[in-house]
């Protein structure tokens, strides 16, 4: 099962140089993926321009949205956006997207998050029309690039409700599941190779996900996790809290239990956003 590393583009007080170092420590130390946290309404660095930067300074480790508030993007830029990092990264990238669940991500977009379930789906749609080179919504030509990928990036998507689940099992090239034990990621892809099949296409692939953080760093995992997920309210903010991993053996037992259920992969993000959590990390795993 290969491993890899969230960049701490949503942690309080990171910065933009932060993150390309973060990115070429990554590589260097042999992590599998790159991950980012995305949202709109937070004071987080774009994730697809923390991926363009971070393309520029790496060259093997494969970089994935995990996972991006999508629907609340406009379809044709997305696709030019994505299809161009695709390129700056030489086909390393993996657009991982969600819905969500926070309607201020929408509004200040102007998109209908009531709607957002039908407009993920039309947008699928349109990302793998663009990355075909079909012109969209009546214009007279493509928006262009096509993307280094033929065909365009993988799609991975997340979420853990019925319809989610059905919209992986029928569209998706891999599943993200949501940072869970591994009984319960088990349940989850159980219904995703249920809708795969019901579909006549391939189970995608299943990947996980987890926080983490080593040392005492309390104090800053605490204002991570309460500001990040405020919306949620008291309960989830503890019940994020008390999933982290905490320590070397809890971060092993994670993974191998990861592995028994046939995760792939896992992008364990980062609550501390000191680079010695990504050597610590790597000293563990790798």
């Amino acid at each position: 099962m290969d491993v890899g590393i969230g960049l701490p583009n949503a942690l309080e007080g990171v910065r933009g140089r932060a993150l390309v170092d973060w990115a070429a420590a990554a590589e260097d130390r042999g992590f599998a993926v790159l991950g980012t946290i995305g949202r709109i309404v937070f004071d987080t660095h774009e994730e697809l321009m923390a991926f363009a930067a971070a393309a520029a300074v790496t060259e093997r480790i494969a970089l994935m949205s995990t996972v991006m508030v999508a629907p609340a993007r406009q379809p044709a830029l997305l696709a030019k956006q994505v299809a161009t990092l695709d390129h700056i990264a030489e086909g390393r990238f993996r657009l991982g997207m969600g819905a969500g669940g926070r309607r201020d991500d929408y509004v200040v977009l102007d998109r209908d998050f009531d709607a957002r379930g039908a407009l993920f789906d039309a947008e699928i749609d349109k990302l793998r029309a663009a990355w075909r080179g079909e012109a969209l919504d009546g214009a007279d030509a493509p928006v262009g690039p096509l993307p280094f990928t033929e065909g365009g990036p993988p799609i991975v998507l997340g979420g853990g409700g019925p319809r989610a689940l059905r919209r992986v099992g029928e569209r998706a090239d891999a599943y993200l599941a949501p940072p869970a034990p591994a009984g319960h990621v088990a349940q989850l892809y159980a219904d995703v190779r249920d809708a795969a099949d019901a579909a006549g296409r391939p189970t995608p692939r299943l990947l996980g996900v987890r926080y983490f953080a080593l040392g005492d760093v309390d104090d800053e995992v605490r204002r991570n996790v309460s500001s990040y997920y405020a919306f949620g309210g008291p309960a989830f903010i503890e019940r994020t809290y008390d999933s982290v991993l905490r320590t070397p053996d809890a971060i092993s037992e994670a993974l191998q239990a990861y592995a028994d259920i046939g995760v792939e992969e896992v992008c364990l993000w980062p609550l501390s956003a000191g680079q010695d959590q990504l050597h610590a990390l790597a000293d563990i795993t790798l």
